[in-house]
């Protein structure tokens, strides 16, 4: 499994806007073949932080979530109400288990 987060920081005056676009990736993202879950939040500390987190089966599930013309509207998107430089890490996860 393939974990990506993706952190982004609002211009408070966009922030509509920016939730609006993400949630629109997310709905459009969790219908993908390969995603297993794909959810947008807001920092509880911060309401101008977007988090992104994405999961996938695999490298190719992932692959063709970045080919997709949903996510690439979006990232043309991101400039408009960013106010900052995005921040996206991978994890490449070997397993799962429940802690609670």
């Amino acid at each position: 499994m393939i974990v990506l987060t993706a952190e982004i920081p609002v211009d408070p005056d966009s922030r509509e806007q920016a939730i609006d676009a993400a949630t629109d990736l997310a709905q459009a993202s969790r219908e993908e073949a390969g995603v297993i879950d794909y959810r947008v939040t807001t920092d509880l500390e911060d309401e101008n932080v977007v988090r992104i987190i994405e999961q996938y089966e695999d490298a190719d599930a992932l692959n063709a979530h970045m080919d997709s013309d949903h996510y690439n509207a979006f990232e043309s998107e991101v400039p408009s109400f960013a106010a900052g430089a995005p921040e996206l890490y991978r994890f490449d996860v070997s397993e799962k288990s429940q802690l609670m």
